[in-house]
Formats: structure tokens, sequence, C-alpha cells
């Protein structure tokens, strides 16, 4: 972050439509769902978009979040005794997220990229697979989620059906109304215009 210069022209206006994209609002429950989860040990960072960012760089409150949401003995992230303090070490932590997050059940288009966040080139993106996380904790609603579960929408689950034989056989015979009706169909009447003429 240090080594880039100020953005101009197009590059400017880009980046000014993605940070437009973050959410002050959703911020606060964000942080609110975190310190619920994983208790206030993590802190809470200083408001606003770059406070959210130097908050979660390093990729230990990130971590603590996805292993919170395991039962005890399956943690899949490693966390260090002390935070990592090289840039390597915190970009591979947050990427130890990601992979979390996406074994967890989170859609890899929600998944935000490491620079996202580590360089705060898109923290609306860093908000969206946070809210995926949430919602999807909630949904499975197996224990480990902590906090209010109204913070997130939860996802549509499938509702399979069971029909016997002679249900499918039955199906058959319907004609769906999509299709119109086939009641009194005839082609009597119907006329295509003058038969060809053939003059030899």
């Amino acid at each position: 972050m240090a080594n880039k210069g100020p953005a101009y022209g197009m590059s400017r206006d880009v980046q000014s439509k993605i940070e437009k994209k973050y959410d002050d609002e959703l911020e606060d429950r964000l942080v609110e769902w975190i310190v619920a989860q994983c208790g206030a040990s993590v802190g809470r960072p200083d408001r606003g978009r770059l406070g959210f960012q130097v908050w979660l760089k390093n990729g230990i409150v990130l971590s603590r979040l996805v292993n919170s949401l395991y039962p005890d003995g399956s943690k899949p992230v490693k966390i260090p005794d002390s935070p990592p303090t090289m840039v390597f070490k915190q970009m591979e932590q947050i990427a130890q997220f990601l992979k979390a997050a996406e074994d967890y059940g989170v859609v890899k288009t929600d998944i935000f990229q490491t620079v996202d966040l580590f360089e705060a080139k898109d923290m609306a993106a860093v908000q969206r697979t946070l809210m995926a996380l949430g919602s999807l904790a909630v949904t499975k609603n197996d224990g480990n989620y902590h906090g209010d579960p109204n913070w997130f929408m939860k996802k549509a689950q499938e509702h399979k059906r069971e029909f016997t034989e002679s249900q499918l056989k039955e199906g058959k015979n319907v004609i769906g109304l999509q299709m119109g009706s086939n009641k009194g169909a005839s082609q009597a009447g119907m006329s295509y215009g003058r038969p060809r003429q053939i003059i030899s």
C-alpha cells in the first residue's frame, strides 16, 4: 500500500464508485455480530471504512470468527499465538479464512480477494463475504451462531417432494395452463388463403 501512488482519471472514478458501495450501517451490524460471536477480546474498530479494514487486516479477527462457527475440536484455521507482523503472514492468514469460509458453504462469487481487504481496494466485497457467512450460520441453526438472528437473512432451503408412481403417471395426462387448453380444439373451418395456382 505504501508504494501505490494516487489514482487519476478512470482509475480514480472506478475506485470512488467501489468506495461508495461501502455501507456504514452494515459495518455497525457486522462489528456487533463479530464481537458477539468471538467475545469482547477481539476489541472494536475505529468507525469508518479504514478503521474496519485495519481491524480485520491481519486476519486474526476473521480467523476467530470462522473458527467460532465450528464445534469445539474441529477448528479449520490455525491461529498463531501472537498476531503476524510480516505482510505475507497476514495475507496468508486472510487466505486461510477465505478457504475456511468457502468450506463452510459461502459461494465463491461472494468471497472477496485478499487484496480487497489487505489494500482496502474493495471493503464492500469484504462486507458481502461476512454477510454471506452470517446468513449461512443463521440458516444452519446448529447452535454455533451467537447474536441476533435478525441481523442476517436466512438462506432458502431445499424442500424435497416425494411422488408415487401413480401420481407421476397422472401428471403426464394433465396439460399445464401455460400451454393453453385443447378443449374443443379442431381445425374445422380454418383456411390459409387461396390454394397455389399452377398454370401450365
